[in-house]
């Protein structure tokens, strides 16, 4: 031994570091959610205008949708409400199916994983079609019943969101790693300014993002060669 007195890990903040992993296994690698429209269109082509795009969707729809939907659920909304709300909001149709597709995946590893009353009771509503699982309410669902404080859920959900993203653009531009990094570093601000914008809001912003975001996102769904699936 050492002689070095050290601490045990807090539980909640493994969990909460392998809920966030980018090897989490929902998915999350075949969805630009609307930036390889860009690319094709020539307006994304580098580290810089990635980067640009990237700050404008953290400040928009991670703030005004999912950002505020974890925020209202850990209020204690009720889930099956925002749900509905949530598919409401997301008008292009590969957004929905992008946050369907990872939420019901991250339930079922939830339910392996990180089982609780909570999240049963949201996998059977969505089971019984009551809801249909989007990622961000699943994320909070599953944060919240292992006693994750919001701010550290939220802040963890959008730089994994973020993270995600950019190992996307890494393979898709392409980029190179380094240039990855530099544009994962240039993002805390972004992530910063979204951390402190969300609990300010009301019901009334939940779904205001910027038209821009959502068109790309609808064009995609007839883009001619593509790589991923939203």
């Amino acid at each position: 031994m050492l002689g070095i007195r050290t601490k045990r890990v807090p539980e909640v903040r493994l969990a909460l570091q392998q809920l966030t992993d980018s090897a989490l296994p929902t998915g999350a690698f075949a969805h630009s959610l609307g930036f390889e429209t860009y690319i094709e269109r020539g307006v994304v082509s580098d580290e810089g205008s990635f980067g640009s795009w990237l700050a404008v969707f953290v400040r928009q729809q991670l703030v005004y949708c999912d950002g505020l939907a974890i925020r209202f659920l850990y209020e204690g909304a009720d889930a099956g409400l925002l749900d509905g709300v949530l598919s409401g909001c997301l008008l292009a149709r590969e957004g929905r199916e992008a946050s369907l597709k990872m939420g019901g995946r991250l339930l079922e590893i939830g339910g392996e994983v990180f089982p609780s009353p909570d999240l049963d009771a949201y996998r059977e509503l969505v089971r019984e079609g009551g809801a249909v699982g989007h990622q961000p309410l699943a994320f909070g669902v599953i944060a919240r019943s292992l006693n994750v404080p919001f701010d550290e859920a939220l802040a963890a959900y959008l730089f994994a969101t973020v993270t995600s993203l950019t190992q996307n653009a890494v393979r898709a531009i392409p980029l190179g790693q380094n240039a990855g990094q530099r544009v994962l570093r240039d993002a805390h601000d972004a992530v910063a300014a979204a951390f402190e914008a969300v609990p300010h809001l009301c019901w009334d912003d939940l779904g205001a993002v910027s038209p821009g975001l959502e068109i790309s996102q609808m064009r995609h769904e007839r883009q001619r060669a593509r790589m991923f699936m939203s």
